[in-house]
């Protein structure tokens, strides 16, 4: 049998915050001192697997009532995702003493700007001199500068592909000047990451709503003027737009799904949805589904039906996020 885990008071703080979750844990992180918050970040950092029976202990210590579960690991990087998620990375920076990082050297500008997705970077680009666009596209490497290309607005493509046919060598004081461009391209979007973050809060709040809701509040969103309107479209995603996504993602996204829950989100769906669903699911998946579709619904509920949806339709968000699926708002807004 082991020894009992030894903790501080900081430690014990911040195994309830780890066990608390993201949502409650960053609620209260608001309320801690700039100083306890740097203690707890130490605290957790040097935390390791907490065995259950301690993890009860400090429960009951601090007298609140948890969920029970596992005891907790990589306490560290679940308080630094608790903390991303919490606060800018300004005052995460300023918590943890960080500085500015180190400018990056040149391979490693252009490695960076390679890793952007091509629409994101040629809508980045299109501020830009199209002499300077020339530039970073002859040195990117064909792969990756031709899918920037095709994203390119038409009315700067060609200017653009006009001076990558007749550019010599660069001078090294211009491609300096770029690449230092670039680097102040990849800041600006990293920084940009809150607003990210942002308009991914909103879109899964919207994606709770039904759709004639989430319809009207981006009407009412764009009407208020926000530039985050087409961020946040590209990451909504209802059951009735399953029709619109690719076969193969309709495969990957009903793979694994209960068929009680793709039974449920049937009932009273209209043809060709229902068709889309079934459509994607395995010979015995599917016949089993029609059967049960065929009997009474025994009083399922309105609300049962629109909770199912809204959980097929939070996986094929969560899908596009690790990249698996692409979702047509997504294709729309690109």
């Amino acid at each position: 049998m082991g020894a009992a885990v030894k903790l501080t008071q900081a430690q014990k703080a911040a195994t309830i915050l780890v066990a608390m979750g993201k949502p409650s844990a960053g609620r209260l992180l608001k309320f801690f001192k700039q100083e306890e918050l740097k203690s707890l970040i130490e605290a957790a950092r040097l935390l390791r697997t907490i065995p259950q029976a301690e993890l009860e202990k400090v429960v009951e210590e601090f007298e609140n009532e948890f969920t029970e579960g596992a005891g907790l690991l990589d306490s560290a990087d679940s308080m630094d995702t608790i903390l991303s998620e919490s606060l800018s990375p300004e005052e995460v920076n300023v918590l943890l003493g960080r500085k500015d990082p180190p400018p990056l050297g040149a391979e490693e500008v252009w490695a960076e700007i390679e890793k952007l997705e091509p629409g994101r970077l040629a809508r980045l680009l299109a501020q830009e001199h199209p002499q300077t666009v020339a530039v970073i596209l002859a040195r990117m490497a064909p792969q990756a500068g031709s899918k920037v290309v095709r994203e390119l607005d038409r009315s700067q493509r060609g200017e653009v592909i006009r001076r990558v046919a007749s550019m010599g060598q660069v001078p090294q004081a211009a491609k300096a000047v770029i690449e230092k461009r670039i680097a102040e391209i990849l800041r600006a979007e990293a920084s940009g990451k809150d607003a990210s973050a942002g308009q991914a809060r909103v879109a899964r709040l919207l994606n709770e709503l039904d759709r004639e809701d989430i319809t009207e509040v981006m009407d009412d969103l764009e009407k208020a003027g926000s530039e985050d309107v087409e961020g946040i479209r590209a990451r909504l995603f209802t059951f009735e737009e399953v029709v619109h996504l690719s076969q193969k993602a309709r495969v990957a996204l009903f793979d694994g799904l209960p068929a009680e829950l793709v039974t449920a989100s049937l009932r009273g769906a209209p043809q060709e949805l229902a068709e889309a669903v079934l459509s994607a699911l395995g010979a015995r998946s599917r016949r089993m589904i029609e059967s049960e579709l065929q009997m009474e619904d025994d009083g399922v509920s309105a609300e049962a039906i629109g909770e199912a949806r809204r959980r097929i339709a939070a996986t094929a968000v969560e899908l596009a996020q690790k990249g698996a699926i692409e979702l047509p708002s997504a294709q729309n807004a690109a």
